[in-house]
């Protein structure tokens, strides 16, 4: 029976299953956005949320815990100095999952794991006023 059992399996060994979230939670809080199916998008939420729990604590363990799980001491440290303090008043809810087309190659359910506060801004390109380019560097 599975009872309290909440994860899916992701078609994948214990060993493999916890290499990927690894993986993506480091390559998610490095880059504050991911694009991947949904289910692994699912996977992974709880256990970003619970890395930047750690670091809104921001004590020397909660630090270890952090890079004990994450593989990059780079993505821990921006977690530790910029997110944790960003999200120092929310209670919860740092992430935000966007369900996106199907993938083309096989028709799998694709979605964007993201940050909240993290949206999508348009980049504006300057104008030159007298309809000359400007300067090279």
């Amino acid at each position: 029976m599975r009872h309290q059992v909440k994860k899916g399996k992701l078609g994948r060994d214990t060993a493999h299953r916890r290499a990927l979230l690894r993986n993506m939670v480091t390559s998610f809080l490095e880059c504050e956005r991911i694009r991947t199916t949904l289910a692994k998008a699912r996977a992974a939420r709880p256990v970003a949320e619970k890395m930047i729990t750690l670091a809104k604590r921001g004590t020397l363990h909660a630090r270890r815990q952090a890079l004990a799980y994450m593989t990059k001491e780079a993505a821990v440290q921006k977690l530790f100095t910029e997110l944790g303090p960003r999200f120092a008043e929310r209670p919860g809810g740092y992430t935000r999952i966007v369900k996106l087309d199907k993938r083309a190659g096989d028709g799998a359910s694709m979605a964007m794991l993201e940050l909240v506060g993290a949206e999508f801004k348009k980049k504006t390109k300057k104008k030159a006023k007298d309809g000359k380019k400007p300067a090279a560097k």
